[in-house]
This record gives structure tokens, C-alpha cells and sequence, in this order.
């Protein structure tokens, strides 16, 4: 049967002083569902995304333990047993591994998608029939790994990259064989493997069978099996929490790409696909990328909640979360300015990649 788990368990340090680690980037309700004036979270559109898709009782979400409550308190749909509680980060991996250790001994054919919960991904219908496809793959043939591409429109470096190796019969044109993965390539060779018009962007979501990734995390990722195995065993007994607390915070953190896809490139016992996914996506990982939501005024200003007060101004972006203070620039170009309660932010928009260095050096309460 059909599954999928939505990982929510990134910290989003470059969307601070809103994302905290309290309410981090994916529980944030900040962006605007479309044709509404209702403002969600990420999570919540990711969740909504998966109809048509995987049933209900079938969708799972893989987060920090300490946002269970917070979760089920805005999608009550997931009830306990749907929540994968992680009591300390362990990276996409053992996120995948978790999932894949619970799906297989539930339902030793199960086969699931892994999705992302910072990405906005339009329209639905597209999506859809993208993971339509992937997960028939998967279904046909349990040794296929199958990853989703985004046509690129810049050579990014923040992205990995998928490289187009033919064309896979019975995909509506859709599927095709993975030649290689390559994570965040320096710009010269990201230029280079947008020139050539052989690679996507990596959108971050897979269709695996549950029982072929437990099988090659026992082969590339042994340490991360060895634990993940335990809390398989132990899951639905007694001792389920116990053994997840004692062993989760153990596992090797390594992100899914590095220690299964690289690797399985070159696995006899596996075969790697990719599915075109032609959406618009957009990564909400930082805050120029949140002001692509946002309309633009005629002076270029992008502007989300409270009050702002606006003169000789330009190309700025303001966010608050308090409709009673008021923000006001003069004369000021080019700056993200972001108000909370606990904290205000501002700098110059070309340094936003630099905010990550920032919150590094902030005390723990302020993160």
C-alpha cells in the first residue's frame, strides 16, 4: 500500500527571529493560502497537498517529539500514532530510515513518499500526477529509487542535482533513468549542468519500497540500521518510547542523499529513477525567498502583517507579527526588516545568507 511521511524537523535558523525553536519555519503561519486572506504553515499546505494522493490514515509526519503537541494541535487529522517523534535531530536519513522501519513492519509491501514541509509547490494537480507516477515505479519494480526534478531557472548552489540518464518507458514521459546525484555543486558547475540541459534540480522528495531502503541503509549506512532496527523491533510494544529515546539521539547524522542516493548510484542490487515534477517551486528556506510570496508595490516594497509606514523607500521587505507596533522606513533601500515580540531584525538583503553566522553567536534564548 501506499504511504507518505512529510519531514518537519529543520530548525530554519535563516528565517530567525520567527522561526524559534519553539515554533520553527515549517509550523510558522505565514503564508497566505491562495484565493483566501487565511494565513498557514507550511506544514499545514504540505499535509493539505497529499490529497488525491495517499490517504488519510496513511499520511505520516516525522518532527521534532517536542512539536507533537503544537501539530496536533493545528492538523488534528495526524493523531499520535502518525506523528514520528525525533527526540533529537538525527538529519533526512534516519528521518527516512524511521519512517521506512515502521512502514515495513506494519506492511512488509509497503511503499512511501517522502515530502518536504518548507516548500510551496503549485499547481496541485501536477504534483499529484508526478507522485502518481513515481510511486508506480515503485510498485512495479520494488529495486527503484525514485527522485523528483525541477526544471532549474538559475544555477543554483543551495541545490542538489539530478542527471538525466534516457527516458524510462510507461511514465507518460515523465520518468527517467538517474545517471548520477550531485549535492550543491560549486556556481561554475552548476552553471555548466544548467547549460547542458541534462539536470534538475533535486526537489528533495522521494517514492521508495520500505523494505529496499532498510535493505541499503544495512549495506551503506550499517550504524544507522543498527539502531533504526531496534526501534522497529520495539515499535507498538511497551517499549516503543523507551527504545527510541535510548537509541534515536545515537544515530549518525548524515543527510539522505549523501549516505543512500550517492551510494546507490553505483549498487548493483538498485536502480535509480527520476520523475519531472513541472511546478512551480519555490524553497521558503530564507527570508528573500519568503518575499517572492509576497506582492511587490510600486516601488518594489513587499510588505506581511502589521503596520508599516513607508517614505522614499525601496525594494525593501517588512515583516511583522504585531498589528499594534508600527514599522516605518525612510529612506531606506534594499533591507529586510523582520519585527516579533522577542526580537527585531534588520539588514541589508544581500547579507540574508549571512543570518545563519548571526544566530549562531545568539544566546539559547533567543534562537
Amino acid at each position: 500500500m501506499r504511504y507518505a511521511m512529510i519531514m518537519a524537523g529543520g530548525s530554519g535558523t535563516r528565517l530567525w527571529p520567527m522561526s524559534r525553536a519553539g515554533e520553527p519555519k515549517q509550523l510558522i503561519r505565514f503564508i497566505e493560502r491562495p484565493g483566501t486572506s487565511e494565513r498557514v504553515s507550511l506544514l499545514e499546505l504540505a499535509a493539505n497537498r497529499l490529497e488525491g494522493v495517499v490517504p488519510l490514515e496513511r499520511r505520516y509526519i516525522c518532527t521534532g517529539e517536542g512539536h507533537r503537541e503544537v501539530i496536533r494541535d493545528r492538523l488534528p487529522d495526524f493523531t499520535d500514532e502518525r506523528i514520528l517523534g525525533e527526540p533529537l535531530p538525527r538529519d533526512t536519513v534516519n528521518a527516512v530510515g524511521f519512517s521506512a522501519a515502521v512502514f515495513s513492519k506494519m506492511d512488509p509491501g509497503a511503499v512511501f513518499a517522502v515530502l518536504t514541509a518548507d516548500h510551496l509547490i503549485r499547481p496541485q494537480a501536477t504534483f499529484a500526477h508526478a507522485m502518481d507516477v513515481g510511486f508506480s515505479i515503485a510498485e512495479n519494480d520494488p529495486t527503484q529509487l525514485v527522485s523528483f526534478g525541477i526544471r532549474p531557472s538559475y544555477p543554483a548552489t543551495g541545490f542538489g542535482y539530478i542527471e538525466n540518464g534516457g527516458a524510462l518507458p510507461g511514465t507518460d514521459g515523465l520518468g527517467f533513468k538517474v545517471a548520477r546525484f550531485v549535492e550543491k555543486p560549486p556556481l561554475d558547475k552548476a552553471r555548466e549542468y544548467v547549460g547542458s540541459g541534462r539536470f534538475s534540480w533535486n526537489a528533495g522528495m522521494f517514492v521508495f519500497h520500505a523494505r529496499t531502503f532498510m535493505d541499503l541503509l544495512k549495506r551503506h549506512k550499517p550504524e544507522s540500521f543498527a539502531g533504526l532496527k531496534k526501534i522497529q523491533d520495539a515499535w507498538d510494544t511497551e517499549q516503543q518510547q523507551d527504545v527510541i529515546d535510548r537509541v534515536y539521539p545515537t544515530l549518525p547524522k548524515i543527510s539522505v542523499d549523501y549516505a543512500v542516493m550517492e551510494p546507490a548510484a553505483s549498487d548493483p542490487k538498485v536502480s535509480l529513477a527520476g520523475v519531472r515534477m513541472d511546478v512551480e517551486w519555490l524553497d521558503v528556506g530564507s527570508w528573500p525567498s519568503y518575499g517572492e510570496t509576497l506582492e511587490a508595490d510600486k516601488h518594489g516594497n513587499r510588505v506581511s502583517g502589521g503596520s508599516v509606514a513607508l517614505h522614499d523607500a525601496r525594494n525593501n521587505m517588512i515583516v511583522s507579527s504585531s498589528d499594534s507596533h508600527t514599522v516605518a522606513l525612510l529612506g531606506c533601500d534594499d533591507l529586510i526588516v523582520v519585527h516579533t515580540p522577542g526580537a527585531t531584525l534588520v539588514m541589508p538583503r544581500h547579507r540574508a545568507q549571512d543570518l545563519k553566522k548571526l544566530h549562531e553567536e545568539l544566546p539559547d534564548d533567543l534562537k
